[in-house]
């Protein structure tokens, strides 16, 4: 059975998601999004991911907690920026930012929640260094942001996956 369905959540989900996307349950769309569902889980296997192992599930509720929260407060402030109240002259930039995180599904996590987070993008990850670019729209202070990923984000991530 493993074999036919190697990841059978992710088939599931895939199949879930052709059926939304298509707004459509009728036979054909049912019949294509299996087919899409069982290439989509063998494509998987060849990548050969490594064995996702979750420490502290119970951290990721506050982390969710805390990246929502950041999420409403970022949306208000690049409102604001776009908007235009404040006259304050903008500086966006870039800020390197040293991590200790190594896991892959944690850099992944990381990068989705950076990335969602409006006001900030993902620029580059060097994995030699373990050094994290990312890029600001409103760059006032460095550290801050520095002190924010690596305490706010990284610290529960590496209770989560490491």
């Amino acid at each position: 059975m493993t074999r036919l369905l190697p990841f059978p959540i992710v088939s599931v989900c895939l199949l879930a998601l052709w059926l939304l996307l298509n707004q459509a349950v009728s036979f054909g769309h049912i019949l294509l999004g299996c087919v899409v569902a069982l290439v989509g889980g063998r494509i998987l296997t060849v990548l050969e991911l490594p064995p996702v192992r979750v420490r502290r599930p119970g951290v990721i509720l506050r982390l969710l907690g805390l990246v929502t929260m950041d999420i409403v407060r970022s949306n208000l402030a690049v409102g604001r920026i776009v908007l235009g109240f404040g006259r304050r002259q903008r500086r966006p930039g870039f800020v390197e930012i040293p991590l200790d995180i190594r896991n892959p599904y944690g850099l992944a996590s990381l990068a989705c929640i950076i990335t969602s987070t409006p006001g900030t993008l993902w620029v580059n990850f060097d994995a030699q260094r373990g050094a994290l670019t990312i890029h600001v729209l409103d760059l006032v202070d460095e550290e801050e942001w520095v002190r924010t990923i690596r305490d706010r984000y990284e610290r529960h991530l590496l209770e989560i996956f490491e």
